[in-house]
């Protein structure tokens, strides 16, 4: 199962052109991927595609991890309860634990603001031939930080020192050049941004309040956060624009329903481990001959009784 590659298209960030966030839904692609259009269906498709995806995925885990040429790095960006948790929990269900590892970036710890703006997510990469995971990433110093101009400030900066005016577009710079490194030296990067609307993180909040049993998935800070809606859609759309490359392209997933954003996430993490087209380990002739020889071994064993 792989997704058309107009459904790719659809959902990527073109290098050199705007993200264009408010002309895009938050509900559903243009292109037809499941193919039925009733509720019910839809829902019903995208659940067993997300399962066909589960399944490559794991399978595709097995070839990273025996090729051991390569990393993959999955940066996941997005609104509060827009589903970034669930989907990890989904869409990596089937893939080995021991080759995969998920970091989730919080505030950032004295010891981190001590240092360049990248190197707390730089020490967090995977290795080759494992499956890395950011919930939210470097990218926060790009999106929350721009929101927040004032946690500029934090760490060493200098007191009393304005930030320089080109801060931001210096940031996005680095970046790019830091991924492109990472793209050169055998890490992929996919990002996604899981696109959830207004009234849809209302509703989430909500349901959040109204069950004692998700009251910890909720802070108040998060309202705070809800009243800086446009300024953070602002903030994400010059990011995505500026920072969608060839070799580290942004994906704008419509979110409002989890289950179609669980498939169509899986769908392009299948997608860029295809893209790697990586070759099944070679076996040297002469470890071939003793595998074979193993094989008489074990078959010339006679049964213990």
């Amino acid at each position: 199962m792989k997704l058309s590659t107009a459904t790719i298209k659809e959902l990527a960030v073109r290098p050199g052109r705007p993200a264009a966030l408010d002309s895009r839904s938050t509900k559903s692609t243009t292109v037809n991927w499941l193919g039925v259009t009733k509720a019910k269906e839809r829902k019903e498709m995208a659940e067993e595609d997300l399962q066909s995806f589960v399944d490559e995925l794991a399978s595709a885990q097995e070839l990273l991890w025996a090729n051991g040429t390569h990393a993959l790095l999955v940066v996941l960006q997005a609104m509060d309860a827009a589903g970034k948790d669930g989907t990890i929990k989904h869409v990596m269900s089937g893939v080995n634990p021991q080759g995969c590892q998920v970091e989730a970036f919080k505030q950032p710890s004295a010891e981190e603001l001590g240092h360049d703006f990248l190197w707390r997510c730089s020490k967090a990469l995977p290795e080759r031939g494992r499956i890395g995971i950011f919930n939210r990433s470097y990218y926060e110093e790009v999106l929350v930080v721009r929101v927040h101009p004032e946690l500029l400030a934090r760490g060493n900066a200098v007191p009393g020192k304005k930030p320089a005016k080109t801060v931001w577009q210096d940031r996005y710079e680095d970046i790019n050049a830091f991924e492109r490194h990472l793209h050169r030296n055998g890490t992929r990067i996919v990002k996604i941004f899981l696109h959830v609307s207004w009234e849809e993180q209302k509703r989430r909040f909500l349901e959040r309040l109204d069950d004692p049993t998700k009251y910890w998935k909720f802070s108040v800070a998060d309202l705070a956060e809800r009243g800086h809606w446009d300024e953070y859609m602002a903030a994400y759309e010059e990011a995505l624009t500026a920072t969608s490359t060839s070799w580290a392209p942004w994906y704008v997933v419509p979110a409002d329903h989890k289950y179609a954003l669980r498939g169509l996430v899986g769908g392009i993490v299948v997608h860029t481990i295809d893209d790697m087209d990586l070759p099944p380990p070679l076996v040297a002739p002469g470890d071939v001959a003793a595998l074979a020889g193993a094989k008489d071994a074990l078959l010339a064993e006679g049964d213990r009784k």
